[in-house]
């Protein structure tokens, strides 16, 4: 295996590790509020309003945001397509790395302690691999 697919599949499967672990550990402290959405219907289950709201309520938003609606699903596609085109030899733009490295840098500075500097990781592998030779 050269080392540009080695060096993107690596990127990739940090990615859907930080995106998979993220979405399994929110279903395990936020059983409450996933299986809640299910028992109100899931149309509608997070309301857009800006009136005021209780906790719960908040508690609601605050689940969806960390799970579907946050970071974890967008970083499990990314990675599935970071894998998907090392399998091809195909080597993924450095801008795309240099967004998702500064953004995990940022992330991981505002949310301490967290799993988001592993996440720079990933980034600058996918760097390195645009600037590696095709092997």
């Amino acid at each position: 295996m050269d080392s540009r697919k080695r060096l993107l599949r690596w990127a990739g499967g940090i990615m859907l590790f930080l995106g998979i672990g993220h979405l399994s550990l929110l279903a395990v402290i936020s059983v409450a509020g996933v299986t809640g959405w299910v028992d109100r219907g899931l149309w509608a289950a997070v309301p857009l309003t800006f009136a005021d709201q209780g906790a719960a309520e908040f508690q609601n938003k605050i689940t969806f945001w960390a799970g579907p609606g946050g970071f974890a699903v967008p970083l499990i596609l990314l990675g599935l397509l970071t894998w998907h085109l090392a399998g091809r030899g195909v080597a993924v733009p450095a801008g795309i790395g240099w967004g998702l490295a500064v953004w995990c840098a940022l992330g991981g500075v505002l949310l301490v302690p967290s799993p988001f500097f592993a996440g720079t990781i990933a980034g600058a592998l996918i760097i390195v691999a645009a600037r590696a030779k095709a092997g």
